[in-house]
């Protein structure tokens, strides 16, 4: 008898297992936290690192590494200076694609959607979490314009730096964060004789379906 009790304690457990993984499988955002975690414990260097792209008005694309500080059911969060040329781009066109590689997992995630600005209230409980030095460089930057000399530059954070001695950083203005709200997210996972995974995950009507792609 004790050993149908335990046999059946296992099988529950199994499927309890086996509901959470089929629940992670239908939720990408709870699908991608979890990789995440994985690439974590991997030791992938700069897990966080995401390649953006922005483009203008007129199409023309432009890419650049920047860090994920967020990430959860209303999207994928980035900070940046709204006067750089990402910030200029999404102003006009509030659109972006991310992509991660965790080369140990050999697992790739794309991701597409509208770009929203976070609340002011976000804005400033990250910025407050920033080492000072990080937010000194933020406030003497003019992220993306015309440098005449470092030297000059390291004039400046100095000079901030007397300034403000024993006070708050304030957040600057035009230094705050975006959302990318995802509309679709693929997973990709290497395979033998590049017979890659591909899962395709897409919002519709505010829900999220899934098809599998050809590598």
């Amino acid at each position: 008898m004790a050993a149908k009790a335990s046999t059946l304690s296992g099988t529950v457990a199994g499927l309890a297992r086996r509901g959470r993984r089929s629940r992670l499988s239908e939720d990408p955002i709870a699908r991608f936290r979890r990789l995440f975690g994985r690439a974590q414990r991997a030791g992938v260097p700069q897990p966080d690192a995401m390649a953006l792209a922005t483009a203008d008005s007129q199409g023309r694309v432009s890419a650049r590494f920047v860090l994920l500080k967020q990430a959860d059911d209303r999207g994928f969060v980035f900070y940046t200076d709204t006067r750089s040329r990402k910030g200029r781009e999404l102003e006009r066109n509030p659109s972006a694609a991310a992509v991660f590689y965790w080369y140990p997992l050999r697992v790739q995630v794309r991701i597409e959607g509208r770009v929203e600005p976070v609340s002011p209230a976000e804005a400033d409980q990250y910025w407050t979490s920033r080492p000072r030095e990080s937010q000194l460089g933020a406030s003497v930057s003019r992220q993306s314009a015309q440098l005449s000399s470092r030297e000059g530059l390291l004039t400046e954070f100095t000079a901030i730096q007397k300034r403000l001695r024993g006070r708050a950083v304030p957040r600057p203005g035009y230094w705050t964060g975006f959302r990318i709200v995802p509309d679709l997210i693929e997973f990709w996972t290497a395979r033998a004789h590049r017979l890659h995974d591909r899962v395709l995950f897409f919002r519709a009507h505010g829900k999220w379906g899934k098809r599998l792609l050809y590598p």
